[in-house]
This record gives C-alpha cells, sequence and structure tokens, in this order.
C-alpha cells in the first residue's frame, strides 16, 4: 500500500503528555505496513557488515566508535527514493535497526576482546564470535520487556538525542518540504565542518585554557585546565540533550576537573599513587590533568555510574516487578496472549517466549563457558554464568537509561566494574594466570556486548515508537543483526590483529582494551582495584540522590572527559534561549522544532562525514595539515565555532507559527 504520510511528527511527540493526552505515530497502528521485505532485510545485512567492519577499525585504530544509526538512516532513504519504493519509512526503521547493531556489537568486543592479544593468552576466533552473539542475544532479551516503560511510560520525560535525530532523517527524507531542505542544509553546514577538523586539521578540534602561557602554567603547577570540543555534532547532541541535564552533566565534569584534580595535586602532588599495584613510578605533580584524570579521577566516575545504576534498580523496581508478574501470568494463561489483541504498535515478544529465549540464552552461555574451553570445570562456568546473568540483567537500565538521556552509553565503565568483580570472584574459585584472564576477558566480552546492546536498542525502539512501526519485528530480526555484526567484527578484528598488531611499534591503538588489560593484570598476580575512588563515586552518587539530582547524568559528566560535556552545555544553552525568546508559546515550540531539525542535521552530517574520515584514513590518505594545526589550529578555532553557533540560532529563530 501506499499513502501521504505527514511531513512531521506530533507537536506532543517530545513533550510530556497531559492527563488523557495519546501520542499518535505517523504510520497508523489499525494498518499494516510492509516492514519487514527482502528489500529491507538485505539493505539491513548489506549495512551491519560495512559498519561493523568501519567501526572496529576505526575504534581499534584510533579509539573511536562511531554510531552507525544516523548515516545507515541516511543511507537508507536515499536508496528507498532513489528507487521509487512504497512503504518506504516502515521499510527504512528496519533497515536502521538491522544495521545499527553494528556500532553497539562492535563497542561490546573492541572494548574487551583486543586486550586477549595484549596480554598474550590464547582465545580462538570462535569464542570471540560466541561471547559478541550470545551477549548481544542476552541484551536484546533482557531490554525488550523495558520497552514499554522507557519508550512509552517515560515519554517526553527523557530527551533521547540520537533517536530524535534519527527519526528527524527518517520522517524528513520521507515528508520532503521546508523540514528536508533545514535538515540537508544543517547536514552540510555541520559535514563539512566536521570534515574539515577531521581530515585536514583546518582548526583544532579541541579548544583548551592551555593554548595560552599562562594556562599551561596553571595546567601545569595546579592542575587545573578546562577544555571544549569545537565540533557540530557534539554541539547538536547538546541542543537536544536540552539545558537541565547538560547543566547536570557539566556539573559533574567540573566537579572533577575544577576541584579534585587540583586538590589530589595539592594533597599528593609529591606522592606515588599506585591503587591497583601496576608499578606506576610518576608523582602525581609529574603527571598531566589529563594524565591525572585518566589514572585515577576518571575511576571515581565509574563508582559514581555503578551506584547511580544501583539506585537506578531500586527505584525502577516496581518496573521490573511488573515484568516479572506479566511473565508468570502469561505463562498461567492459556490460549492467545492478550498482546496479540493489542494495537499493531504495542505488539511485543511474548512475554512467554522471551523467558524461554533468556533460559535458553543462559544455557548456551553456561555451556559456552564450560565446554567451550573458557574455565577449567563445572564449577567456574557456573560462577561466570552467574556474574554474566545478574549484571547483565541490572545494569540493562542503566545502559538505557544512559542512552536515553545523554545518548552515549557508559558501557566501558560498567564493563571495567565487571571485570574487576569478574576478576576477584575467578581467583577466589581458583582461576588464575592466563587461563584466569582470558576467562575474566571472555565474561567482561559478554557482558559489555549484552550492555552495548541494550543501550543501542532503546533507542531503535524509540525510533519505532515515534514513527509506529511494529516492536515485535524489530526485536525479531535484531537478533539477525547482532550475529551477522559479531561474526563480522570477529573477523576484522583477526585480520587487523595478524596485520598491525596491538603490542609494539605501530601497533592499533586499542585503547579501551589496553585499559581493561592494565586492570586485570595485576588482579591475577596479587594486585587489587581502586576501591577507595569507587567509593567517593557512591558517595556522591548518594548525596546527590539524597539531594534530589539526578545522579546518572552527574556520574556520567564524572567519567567523560570534560571537553565532550562543555559543548553540551553551550548547546543546551542555546536550545533554552530559542524556545524562550517570544512570549507566544507556538513561536517558540516552532523555533524549538526548527533547532531540534538544525542540530539533527549537524549530528547526521558530522557522523556521515566520520565514516568518509574513517575511510580516508584506511586507505592511508593523509590529507592532515599537521604543522597548521599545531602552530594555529586552536586560536582559529575559536572563529568557526562562534560562526556555526550563530548560524545555529540565527536559523532556528527565522520562523513563526
Amino acid at each position: 500500500m501506499s499513502e501521504k504520510i505527514p511531513p512531521r511528527l506530533s507537536e506532543n511527540a517530545h513533550r510530556e503528555l497531559r492527563e488523557g493526552e495519546k501520542y499518535v505515530p505517523l504510520l497508523d497502528p489499525a494498518k499494516k505496513y510492509s516492514e519487514v521485505t527482502p528489500y529491507s532485510v538485505a539493505m539491513g545485512i548489506v549495512m551491519v557488515i560495512l559498519f561493523s567492519a568501519a567501526a572496529a577499525y576505526l575504534g581499534l585504530k584510533v579509539g573511536q566508535v562511531f554510531e552507525a544509526a544516523i548515516p545507515i538512516a541516511i543511507i537508507a532513504v536515499g536508496m528507498t527514493s532513489a528507487l521509487k519504493k512504497n512503504d518506504s519509512l516502515a521499510q527504512n526503521v528496519i533497515i536502521q535497526s538491522i544495521g545499527g547493531c553494528s556500532g553497539a556489537v562492535v563497542a561490546g568486543a573492541i572494548f574487551t576482546l583486543p586486550a586477549i592479544y595484549i596480554l598474550g593468552v590464547e582465545v580462538n576466533y570462535w569464542q570471540m564470535v560466541l561471547s559478541s552473539l550470545l551477549g548481544g542475544i542476552l541484551g536484546i532479551l533482557f531490554l525488550i520487556p523495558f520497552r514499554k516503560y522507557f519508550v512509552q511510560e517515560m515519554h517526553g520525560k527523557y530527551p533521547f538525542p540520537e533517536a530524535t535525530a534519527t527519526t528527524q532523517v527518517l520522517v524528513s527524507g520521507e515528508g520532503g518540504g521546508k523540514s528536508a531542505k533545514t535538515l540537508i542544509a544543517a547536514g552540510l553546514v555541520g559535514g563539512l565542518y566536521d570534515f574539515a577538523v577531521a581530515s585536514f586539521g583546518t582548526w583544532a578540534e579541541t579548544i583548551s585554557t592551555t593554548v595560552t602561557r599562562w594556562g599551561a602554567a596553571v595546567a601545569d603547577k595546579a592542575k587545573l585546565v578546562l577544555k571544549m570540543n569545537t565540533g557540530a555534532a557534539v554541539l547538536g547532541l547538546g541542543y537536544i540533550i536540552g539545558l537541565k541535564y547538560a547543566f547536570i552533566i557539566c556539573c559533574g565534569s567540573l566537579l572533577v576537573w575544577l576541584v579534585i584534580l587540583p586538590l589530589m595535586n595539592l594533597i599528593w602532588g609529591a606522592d606515588v599513587i599506585d591503587l591497583m599495584g601496576t608499578g606506576v613510578t610518576a608523582t602525581i605533580g609529574q603527571m598531566s590533568p589529563e594524565q591525572i584524570f585518566k589514572d585515577y579521577a576518571r575511576h571515581i566516575g565509574i563508582g559514581g555510574i555503578a551506584t547511580a545504576g544501583v539506585i537506578g534498580i531500586i527505584k525502577s523496581f516496581g518496573v521490573i516487578k511488573s515484568a516479572a508478574s506479566l511473565a508468570v501470568s502469561e505463562f498461567k494463561r492459556k490460549g492467545s496472549s492478550a498482546d496479540g489483541e493489542a494495537p499493531r504498535t504495542e505488539r511485543d515478544i511474548p512475554m512467554k517466549t522471551l523467558v524461554f529465549g533468556v533460559v535458553i540464552a543462559l544455557i548456551a552461555i553456561f555451556a559456552f563457558f564450560a565446554f567451550g574451553g573458557v574455565v577449567n570445570n563445572v564449577w567456574q562456568a557456573l560462577v561466570g554464568l552467574v556474574i554474566v546473568a545478574v549484571v547483565s540483567f541490572l545494569f540493562t537500565t542503566v545502559a538505557a537509561n544512559a542512552i536515553a538521556i545523554v545518548g552515549s552509553n557508559p558501557v566501558s565503565g560498567m564493563t571495567l566494574m565487571t571485570l574487576i568483580i569478574a576478576s576477584l570472584v575467578l581467583v577466589a574459585v581458583g582461576l588464575k594466570g592466563n587461563t584466569g584472564m582470558a576467562a575474566a576477558l571472555v565474561i567482561g566480552g559478554v557482558v559489555c556486548t549484552a550492555l552495548s546492546v541494550a543501550g543501542s536498542f532503546i533507542t531503535d525502539l524509540k525510533i519505532g515508537y515515534w514513527v509506529g512501526s511494529t516492536p515485535r519485528k524489530q526485536e525479531g530480526w535484531k537478533f539477525l543483526g547482532v550475529a551477522v555484526s559479531a561474526l563480522t567484527v570477529c573477523g576484522v578484528m583477526l585480520v587487523l590483529n595478524k596485520t598491525y598488531g596491538f603490542t609494539g611499534d605501530n601497533a592499533l591503538v586499542a585503547p579501551q582494551a589496553n585499559a581493561m588489560a592494565a586492570v586485570i593484570q595485576p588482579m591475577f598476580s596479587g594486585g587489587g582495584a581502586p576501591w577507595l575512588l569507587y567509593g567517593i563515586g557512591a558517595a556522591i552518587a548518594l548525596v546527590l540522590n539524597f539531594c534530589k539530582v539526578p545522579a546518572l547524568p552527574f556520574a556520567l559528566g564524572m567519567f567523560i572527559p570534560i571537553d565532550l560535556n562543555l559543548p553540551l552545555l553551550v548547546g543546551g544553552a542555546i536550545s533554552w534561549w530559542v524556545g524562550s525568546r517570544s512570549k507566544d508559546a507556538a513561536v517558540n515550540a516552532a523555533r524549538q522544532e526548527k533547532g531540534t531539525l538544525i542540530a539533527s542535521g549537524f549530528i547526521a552530517g558530522g557522523a556521515l562525514m566520520g565514516v568518509v574520515s574513517a575511510i580516508l584514513r584506511f586507505a592511508n590518505v593523509d590529507l592532515f595539515l599537521t604543522e597548521w594545526n599545531a602552530r594555529f589550529g586552536e586560536a582559529v578555532a575559536i572563529v568557526p565555532f562562534i560562526a556555526i553557533i550563530a548560524y545555529m540560532m540565527y536559523s532556528s529563530m527565522k520562523t513563526d507559527k
């Protein structure tokens, strides 16, 4: 069938619903659409292979994993438009959902599994594939019961920045008109802007107070420094997140960078502090602020995230309880599920099927651990299974919450915590040396992929909710995307290890995997974990919760580098300014919506050109103006950054009712 799709989402798509009000998606819940077709599935598979390979290479080469959802959405819109396909919006959601597995599985794999090569332990290709595959499957299964809570019950309470941008791409491509032109124009501006930075180094990607002599002296002596990313995509992300959450995130960052780092230098500047037994020889005073943040202060953020996650789990106990009650009631119910009588847009995979799926997945994980060469005996396999099941289930909601608020999943922090717990437990049950490290990394890989996929999947489901897709179809075909991505990512990792290696000269950077290796190696050799720093983060999260300040975004600010947080505050401030200048609420709403389109264009353009930059790097095409960037990059960067802020403000205000 073919019908005219409305050119924009309903005006209540991004705000909390009033009592008795309902959100109406673009696709009529009472009608059927061609969502899953040979074309949409084939395109989804092609996208997941291409972007899994690209994201794996870039993540291991430079430590940055780009999110593939937006570039895939752009390609899907372009292809369906060129082929003049009917029901293209419904099919494009499926293409994006399958293809979007790439970034999630890549993050889960490359944050942990390269550490296997770094530590010189023995794990084969199929063990790595199973680690990613089973983790991804578990992440999907654990998230589905929470879909209605996050995408329906919390409608308008979370900004969902990445889902917002991707939905704008899909809807504008379908509807055309002024919205599409605004999005395309902003995408070109943001894409060319970020491309000039990443590929040519025309100006610096980050500006810092160290660009001046006094700033460099203060950073060296007092460990006091401020840094800000000048990218268009990050600015757009801040606009969509909004001033409230951007401010809370930045408060976490400013606490670490303006208070904790200088305080550590003041108190322990002449001391060598080796909390993990890794053989640190430099004093705090000899380290740069960035090094102190990486080796010490960031662990405070990890402790805060973990505690905020536990608080969130306790607060959402009712949601967990209702999901469990639904599972029990479905097992008792005879005949068809009541879900089958619900509108098309509210039908999930039946709870009974989910429970069986979780049981089968856990049995498969146990068999993998026990008989796949991961651990030495059944008892150790059972311990590993308990770690995976408990941590994955509890932190699934944390990952989804983080994505819903800031569009960034703190999966590396949660995985680091998982590795520490796993290492302590595995050592206690007799696993030591290389076997213990390999087991911990494989277990960590399962959990990391589960949390990464869960966080990514909530974005897909929110997109489907706004558009009007059938959740059950998104959920069912997500498993295929995870399987294809796991096979691709681990294959690419194998090739890259043989080509470049992860140790020695000219080796791949793999910063997250190196961090994981550095943490677990001493633990299997008698070292420890930075419990003091985790405890400080936990205490901060508890105080924030007592003061009724959202602890998770604050803790994310402590964990994510400050240069990525300050532009969020700038973007959030622009969003507030644009939406509050007029006395007419309708005018403010129209300006806010146009600003969201422009911000989405910035994110889309930056993401797409990030892929182009990755391809150029892969082809060893060096266009970077190294000497120019080193001498003038930071000074020059201020001018285009102010210009792109002015463009966003002026273009957003240039509208009325």
